[in-house]
C-alpha cells in the first residue's frame, strides 16, 4: 500500500495545477486519472481542441473575405477536414504530453485508472488502495442535456462529439446560446454549415452585459448564424444521418420543427463525481449536485477537499486552476486565496468577448451608483487596419471613488485585453489609474485606455 501526503483525483486544469503546486510545496503527491492522457476535458475534448478549430476556421474566413483587399491574390483555400482534424489532434497531443512531462519533472505519481474513496484517507484505484493524509477531488464536469433529447455523439452530439464529426454538416442546429454553442456554431458556420441556434431565453450569453449581448448577436447574425430566441426545445428525433428538433415558442406556445444533419446540445454542464461514493462517505452536497466546501475548500469530511467544476462557481478552467493552487497552499499549512470577484470570462469567437466584475444590470439591482466609460474599436487605428473595428470596450467604475468595478469588451483580442482590467481590479485601481498609464501605439490596448478616459474628461479619439 503506497502512502502520500496528498492524492488529487482528476488531472484537468484544477487537478494537474494543484498536483504541481503540492509537489512544489514539498508534499509527496499523486494524481489519479482514468483517461489515457492527462489534462482532463479541457485539454482533450474542450478548451484546447475547440480553440484549434476556431483558429483554423478564422484563417479560412480571413482568406475568403479579407486577403483580396490586402492585395493577397489567389484562389481561396479548400478545406481538408481530415487534415484539420489531424492539426487539432496534434495540438491536443502536444499539450497533454507537456503535462506528463511536468508530472515527471515534479516527481508526481500518475495513478492510472478510475478512483473511489472507500473511506477518508484512502483512495482505491482498481484493486489497489493508496493512503493519503489529504484527498483533493478535481473531477470536473460533463455535458448536461434536456428531457426528450437523447445524445448519441454521432447525430445528436455534445461538445465532445461535435469536435470529431466525420464530415462538415450541411445543416446544424445548436441548442443553447451559451459560450460553447456560439464558439462551435462559429466554427461550422465558417466551414459552410447552415447554423441555427435555438435558445430558451430572449438574449444570448446569459448573465453577460446586456449591451454586449445585443451587439454580439447582431455581429453573429452578420456572419451567417441564425437565431430562434424564446424557444423551449421539446425533443429530438434522430436517424443514422439526420435529426429533427421540435421546439415551442414561449410567446404563443406554437410548436415548430427544424431539420438538421447534426444537433449540438450545449445546454450547460453538470458536476461529475460518479463512482466516488460521496453519499456513503457523508460528504455534504448542494441542491444542484455540487460538493459543498468551506472557505478552505474542505468538504464536510475532514481531509477531503474539492475544487473546480464539482463545487459552486463558474465552470471555468482558470477558476479551477486558482482553486488548485489555493487548496495546495492550505494542505501545505499555508494560506490559500482566490478572489472570486475578479475571474474573467472569455468567448473565443471573432470578435472575442470578455468580461470581468459587475455588469450595469447587477449594479442597478444592488442600488449602487456607478459611471460608464465606453470606447468603440472603430476609433482604434490598429483594429481598423486589420478589419476588426466592430465592438467596444466598456469600463464601469464607482461614481464616487472611481474604483473599477467591471469591464466588458467585444472586439479583437478581448480575451487578452481583459486582464489589464483584472490586474487593475486586483489592486483596487481607479479608472483614472488606467487612463493615466501610457499604452503603446498602435495597439488594441489603447481602446482600454480610451474607455478609462471616458470615465473622466472623455476619450481622445472619439
Amino acid at each position: 500500500m503506497s502512502s502520500y501526503d496528498v492524492i488529487i483525483i482528476g488531472s484537468g486544469p484544477g487537478g494537474y495545477v494543484s498536483a504541481i503546486r503540492c509537489a512544489q510545496l514539498g508534499l509527496k503527491t499523486a494524481c489519479v486519472e482514468g483517461r489515457d492522457t492527462l489534462g482532463g476535458t479541457c485539454l482533450n475534448v474542450g478548451c484546447i481542441p475547440s480553440k484549434a478549430l476556431l483558429h483554423a476556421t478564422h484563417m479560412l474566413h480571413e482568406a475568403e473575405h479579407n486577403f483580396g483587399e490586402m492585395g493577397l491574390k489567389g484562389k481561396s483555400p479548400s478545406v481538408d477536414w481530415n487534415q484539420m482534424q489531424a492539426y487539432k489532434q496534434n495540438t491536443i497531443d502536444t499539450n497533454t504530453k507537456g503535462i506528463e512531462f511536468l508530472f515527471k519533472k515534479n516527481k508526481i505519481d500518475w495513478i492510472k485508472g478510475w478512483a473511489t474513496i472507500p473511506e477518508a484517507g484512502k483512495v482505491k484505484v482498481g484493486d489497489d488502495i493508496h493512503e493519503a493524509k489529504n484527498i483533493i477531488i478535481a473531477t470536473g464536469s460533463e455535458p448536461a442535456s434536456l428531457p426528450g433529447v437523447e445524445v448519441d455523439e454521432k447525430v445528436v452530439v455534445t461538445s465532445t462529439g461535435v469536435l470529431s464529426l466525420n464530415k462538415v454538416p450541411k445543416k446544424m442546429v445548436v441548442i443553447g446560446a451559451g459560450v460553447i454553442g456560439l464558439e462551435i456554431g462559429s466554427v461550422y458556420a465558417r466551414l459552410g454549415s447552415d447554423v441555427t441556434v435555438v435558445e430558451y431565453l430572449d438574449a444570448i450569453t446569459p448573465g453577460m452585459d446586456a449591451e454586449v449581448q445585443k451587439n454580439f448577436m447582431r455581429i453573429l447574425k452578420k456572419q451567417g448564424i441564425n437565431f430562434i430566441m424564446g424557444a423551449a426545445v421539446q425533443g429530438t428525433e434522430a436517424s443514422k444521418s439526420k435529426a429533427k428538433v421540435t421546439y415551442k415558442l414561449r410567446k404563443d406556445e406554437s410548436e415548430h420543427t427544424l431539420d438538421a444533419d447534426v444537433v449540438l446540445v450545449s445546454t450547460g454542464r453538470k458536476p461529475f463525481h460518479d463512482g466516488l461514493d460521496l453519499n456513503g462517505l457523508g460528504v455534504e452536497m448542494t441542491k444542484r449536485g455540487q460538493i459543498a466546501v468551506n472557505d478552505h475548500w474542505e468538504t464536510s469530511v475532514k481531509g477531503i477537499y474539492a475544487i473546480g467544476d464539482v463545487i459552486e462557481g463558474p465552470m471555468l478552467a482558470h477558476k479551477a486552476e486558482d482553486e488548485g493552487m489555493a487548496v495546495a497552499a492550505v494542505v501545505a499549512g499555508k494560506h490559500g486565496h482566490v478572489n472570486y470577484g475578479v475571474i474573467p470570462g472569455v468567448i473565443y469567437t471573432h470578435p472575442e468577448v470578455a468580461n470581468v466584475g459587475m455588469t450595469e444590470e447587477q449594479l442597478k439591482e444592488a442600488g449602487r451608483a456607478y459611471k460608464v466609460g465606453k470606447f468603440s474599436f472603430m476609433g482604434n487605428a490598429r483594429a481598423k487596419a486589420v478589419f476588426a473595428g466592430e465592438g467596444f470596450v466598456k469600463i464601469i467604475a464607482d461614481k464616487d471613488t472611481d474604483r473599477v468595478l467591471g469591464a466588458h469588451i467585444i472586439g479583437p483580442a478581448a480575451g487578452d485585453l481583459i486582464h489589464e482590467v483584472c490586474v487593475a481590479m486586483e489592486f483596487g485601481a481607479s479608472a483614472e489609474d488606467l487612463a493615466m498609464t501610457c499604452h503603446a501605439h498602435p495597439t488594441y490596448s489603447e481602446a482600454v485606455r480610451e474607455a478609462a478616459l471616458a470615465c473622466g474628461d472623455g476619450p481622445i479619439h472619439m
